[in-house]
């Protein structure tokens, strides 16, 4: 069971300060915006504040595995139209869209009992799964993907368009959701395979419905951005591996 810091000033001045100097050592790292790294400092100041160094090692995890995935073929995805913007540096608006559920569930979990520690800690590490499966889909697809279909008809499309999927994007999907999987275990936020098989699963299971999202509400909706559709996917996930072990259906023993 991860042990939880003190909430007191003393502990919560310390993680700003230490923030405040990991960020200002790794902002030449090609990773983030210049206020991107302003955001992931917020981010981290949260994590390490509540949860904290695992779930913040987990995050930083989770942007570094991200990140190399983005880059693999990226000459070739960029003459493709299909890369990521700003040399595939995340802003503000990636860093919560990617985050904001997880860092929500992660401020509850010092206020909440045991039992309720251990759903939010998982709905926190199915957020993260998500989106990594996410990333990692969407990135090998675009690049690898041999046979792009929309999901709703099947039917074939170009890479890149929205609710697009791939065989190769959806395997590598499984291998990103597994991977964050692996790291939330290893770093105790979750515990016991049966957590970490859930997690895999549900990280899959939530990419494959912003896929249905992004082929159906997003096209509908111009307003409905991609870091709006990331939100709704990590709340899916929070919600799809919360809810069946709270009610039981699931049991993680």
């Amino acid at each position: 069971m991860l042990l939880l810091p003190p909430q007191d000033g003393v502990h919560w001045l310390l993680a700003l300060a230490l923030n405040g100097v990991l960020i200002g050592l790794a902002q030449r790292l090609p990773l983030l915006t210049r206020a991107g790294w302003i955001h992931a400092g917020v981010l981290g100041t949260l994590l390490w504040g509540t949860l904290g160094w695992p779930a913040w090692l987990a995050v930083v995890l989770y942007l570094l595995l991200g990140s190399l995935v983005t880059r693999l073929g990226y000459r070739r995805k960029l003459s493709s139209g299909l890369a990521e913007a700003r040399g595939g540096r995340r802003g503000p608006e990636n860093v919560w869209g990617s985050a904001l559920v997880g860092t929500l569930l992660a401020l509850l979990v010092p206020a909440a009992s045991p039992p309720v520690q251990a759903l939010l800690l998982l709905g926190f590490a199915a957020s993260f799964a998500a989106k990594l499966a996410d990333t990692f889909g969407s990135e090998i697809g675009k690049r690898w993907g041999r046979h792009t279909v929309l999901i709703t008809s099947l039917g074939a499309v170009a890479p890149g368009t929205e609710g697009a999927i791939s065989l190769e994007g959806t395997a590598a999907s499984l291998v990103g959701s597994g991977l964050m999987a692996l790291v939330m275990l290893a770093l105790g936020l979750i515990s016991g395979w049966r957590a970490g098989v859930l997690v895999l699963v549900v990280g899959l299971l939530a990419t494959l419905l912003e896929s249905l999202i992004g082929a159906t509400l997003q096209r509908r909706w111009p307003w409905l951005s991609n870091e709006l559709v990331n939100g709704i996917q990590t709340l899916l996930a929070a919600a799809l591996a919360i809810i069946p072990v709270a009610l039981g259906l699931i049991s993680l023993d």
